[in-house]
């Protein structure tokens, strides 16, 4: 089975071919685009550079196209990309403006183009559907719940391939078998617990507490916007600083959130750069406030951290996965800074070694394995449209 996984961003367009034929899924392709006006035209260029290079025969060869969708409200899990599926994304376009507007008209190209190819979508939001309502519900008025404000969660696909690839490190087939049919059957007991924190450090971030293969919180609620400081989007923020700043400062509210998603996290509190590589640059140069929004990244994933670290009642594991996670060991060093009480001790030179490949950076006493696991959500995507496919045939 070949499976085309289409990473649509609202000026970007990427592509990723799998040969699926053993269920692993082995990479025949990949390409993009960017600058995009027009996803249709780059769809079409994508398909054409796989039949030029030789990657397909002829593009009718592709079984199925994987979407990595974002948010749809009272729809998640890996479903097909039909009508539904596209009127939950226009449905929450709003909440989700850089992500679903794209992935909705680029799901219609795909239609169009390859009208017998299977198209399926991965929701984000698909990892954190077994978080406790306590866990998942905001304090306002019930007429706010039912209108879908709530906390949704992203990175899901990120963040199961860490809980299905921590569990396979640290010998707990039983646990990697749950998370690896976790959208089939939901679910299910092991003999003893696993616990792990995810820390999915990028241009965008979370963490997440996971139980036995499980999702049981994340530091993402309602949109992408929130949790830890992104690179160019807030993180958390008190709602009473919206209509305050609306008074003394004198914005509206379309540029109060254009300040919120452009212009705050990191190249807020810097004012050099979005981008954590010329903060940290800066930082060295001895520029403060591109020192402090690298000092307010570590202090939010360790809050989060260590507010999941209470709710499992204890951890195996600690993972680091993403860029900034993969290829940053003084971070990486400053998040687990003072832990050997909790058991966690990671190895100076293991860490420092360790830059984009997966390795165990823990010392050998300590009872918290630590790992940095590169991330790969293409993979994660490629396998659940093959088993979805399998429920549909």
């Amino acid at each position: 089975m070949l499976v085309l996984i289409a990473n649509l961003g609202s000026t970007s367009f990427k592509y990723r071919l799998y040969n699926m034929a053993d269920g692993e899924g082995s990479v025949l392709a990949t390409g993009g685009f960017e600058r995009v006006e027009d996803h249709g035209v780059v769809i079409e260029e994508a398909l054409k550079e796989l039949e030029e290079s030789g990657a397909v025969g002829s593009r009718s060869e592709i079984d199925a196209v994987g979407f990595k969708t974002v948010l749809g409200r009272d729809l998640s899990g890996c479903v097909e990309a039909d009508d539904k599926a596209l009127a939950a994304l226009e449905g929450f376009a709003e909440v989700a403006p850089a992500h679903n507007p794209p992935y909705a008209a680029g799901i219609r190209q795909f239609a169009r183009i390859l009208p017998d190819a299977r198209l399926i979508a991965l929701f984000e939001t698909a990892f954190y559907q077994w978080v406790a309502e306590e866990a998942s519900r905001y304090a306002v008025p019930e007429s706010w719940h039912a209108a879908g404000i709530r906390r949704y969660g992203f990175h899901g696909a990120s963040h199961k391939f860490v809980a299905e690839r921590s569990a396979e490190l640290l010998g707990r087939d039983d646990v990697a078998e749950v998370v690896r049919s976790l959208y089939q059957n939901g679910p299910a007991a092991v003999e003893k617990p696993l616990r792990v924190i995810s820390c999915h450090l990028g241009g965008s971030s979370s963490v997440t507490g996971i139980r036995n293969g499980v999702a049981i919180g994340t530091s993402m609620g309602f949109s992408p916007q929130s949790g830890l400081p992104q690179n160019n989007r807030v993180g958390d923020l008190d709602s009473g600083a919206i209509p305050y700043a609306a008074k003394a400062l004198g914005l509206d509210l379309p540029e109060i959130e254009r300040q919120l998603t452009k212009e705050s996290g990191l190249l807020g509190v810097s004012g050099v750069s979005n981008d954590l590589r010329d903060v940290k640059a800066a930082a060295a140069e001895g520029n403060a406030n591109a020192k402090l929004a690298i000092d307010m990244l570590i202090h939010e994933t360790r809050r989060w951290a260590s507010s999941f670290l209470f709710e499992l009642g204890g951890l195996d594991s600690f993972v680091f996965t993403a860029g900034i996670g993969e290829n940053g060991p003084e971070l990486r060093a400053a998040v687990c800074k003072g832990l050997e009480g909790f058991g966690l001790r990671i190895d100076p030179e293991k860490n420092a070694a360790c830059r984009g490949e997966e390795m165990e950076i823990s010392t050998a006493d300590s009872s918290v394995k630590v790992f940095v696991i590169p991330a790969n959500e293409e993979l994660v995507l490629a396998r659940e449209v093959t088993r979805k496919i399998s429920t549909l045939n």
